[in-house]
């Protein structure tokens, strides 16, 4: 994509506009409350994970829980990445972002959201590891092993990071400076480059789009190992468990992955349709994860329990 603006290259940008979403100014006040709303919400239910996998030692001692533990600290600053812009956005409130701002916000959500895309890939593995190895999973995965691997994600989440927001914010930006998004994310603020923009969208397609799906691929082919041994386990019980576990994570992986490939893998996309899929894994998908987890998760389930009752003693004590 080849930017050949009429405006001088002598105009610097120091702000850019956030549009947002758009929709009916009658509805303004309604969606400010659902998404204020969503916002509490995905911070509480995260928080309750996290709090709960950390004081209930059956939990904390499992690569699993660790793993979802990390998930829920990363949905909670995803989620504040994001959302309270969303929020600001339906306020009389200036649109404008700083230069820098834009750029650290940048930075933080393909941080955040690299560092998410490889835990998930992660959390699959040890799934994997747990129904198709369960002999071999004690030495497989282990604390140490969890706690490196997850090192390893941060630390690429944060180099990839780095490359995106160092790529787009080398370009000169003269104007216009209104992004067409609801937050700064590599499509939108590269329509606004006025320099060629093909190397920017070729990184996108190969560090964003092929990387997500490709670890969706390796999800995906972990998954089809996992159902082929769980329909091997005889008893009714046995399958269950092992298909609420699974079936909580994929949904959640689906919910995630499908919209971030189809946002990533058209760069060039001018879609309508881009927000509305973007909010779907910003600001739903870390909602959603708390909600499944819990729900449909025995243990997590009876941890909370086991946490309640744990309180109604200290209390009947006192």
């Amino acid at each position: 994509m080849r930017r050949n603006r009429n405006t001088s290259l002598d105009t610097v940008v120091t702000d850019f506009i956030l549009l947002g979403l758009a929709h009916p100014p009658n509805l303004r006040a309604f969606l400010f409350l659902v998404f204020f709303l969503i916002y509490i919400l995905t911070q509480l239910g995260n928080l309750l994970i996290l709090l709960t996998v950390w004081a209930d030692p059956k939990l904390h001692a499992r690569p699993m829980y660790i793993l979802l533990g990390v998930l829920s600290f990363l949905d909670m600053w995803l989620s504040s990445v994001i959302v309270p812009r969303i929020v600001l956005n339906f306020t009389p409130a200036s649109k404008a972002i700083p230069f820098g701002g834009c750029a650290a916000q940048l930075y933080f959500f393909h941080f955040l959201g690299s560092t998410q895309c490889f835990l998930y890939t992660l959390m699959a593995y040890d799934r994997y590891l747990a129904i198709c190895q369960p002999l071999r999973y004690p030495v497989l995965m282990n604390g140490k092993l969890c706690t490196i691997l997850v090192a390893g994600a941060w630390a690429a989440g944060s180099i990839h990071g780095s490359i995106q927001v160092t790529l787009t914010f080398r370009l000169p930006y003269c104007g216009p400076n209104q992004i067409d998004y609801f937050f700064c994310d590599i499509p939108a603020v590269l329509r606004l480059a006025c320099a060629d923009t093909t190397v920017n969208e070729l990184v996108t397609f190969v560090d964003i789009g092929v990387v997500a799906a490709s670890c969706f691929m390796l999800i995906l082919l972990s998954y089809a190992n996992i159902v082929h041994a769980i329909l091997k386990i005889r008893t009714a019980d046995g399958r269950r468990r092992a298909f609420s576990t699974c079936g909580s994570h994929l949904t959640v992986v689906t919910v995630y992955y499908v919209p971030c490939i189809f946002i990533y893998l058209r760069a060039g996309s001018k879609s309508p349709l881009d927000g509305a899929v973007a909010v779907f894994y910003t600001v739903v998908t870390p909602l959603l994860n708390p909600l499944i987890y819990t729900l449909r998760n025995q243990e997590v389930k009876s941890a909370l329990k086991r946490l309640r009752a744990g309180r109604g003693n200290v209390d009947g004590d006192k």
